[in-house]
């Protein structure tokens, strides 16, 4: 199955200019490494505080653009990962692995991917 990883944002992260430390871009890397050698991972990539986004906003016919920063740090992503893994519960298993991404606590949520199946009558 295939599903997204997604990490949480935090306040932290959500701040203009948020740098990782060394140390966390380093665990990162190492286990960014574990997952490609183990055939997980599909993509993967972090994003950019919400100030430096838009959203569009969809009613009826109309849109509307929104600019950023959006409200509550706690729902916006930071950034994922794209992995293939067996089942949800082998994807727990891998992220329970993950070192930290924040410098502070933090969330990461699995989401499987619908498949043609999850469709059929």
């Amino acid at each position: 199955m295939k599903c997204m990883v997604i990490v949480k944002a935090s306040k932290g992260s959500e701040k203009e200019g948020f740098k990782p430390s060394s140390e966390i871009l380093a665990a990162m890397g190492k286990y960014n490494e574990e997952l490609i050698n183990a055939g997980i991972m599909l993509g993967c990539a972090g994003l950019k505080p919400t100030s430096q986004g838009k959203r569009v906003r969809f009613s009826g016919t109309q849109r509307t653009v929104i600019d950023g920063p959006f409200l509550e740090s706690e729902d916006q992503i930071a950034g994922y990962w794209i992995w293939q893994v067996k089942s949800l519960d082998e994807a727990v298993e891998w992220v329970k692995r993950c070192p930290n991404p924040m410098l502070e606590d933090s969330d990461i949520e699995i989401r499987p991917e619908y498949e043609e199946a999850d469709f059929a009558a």
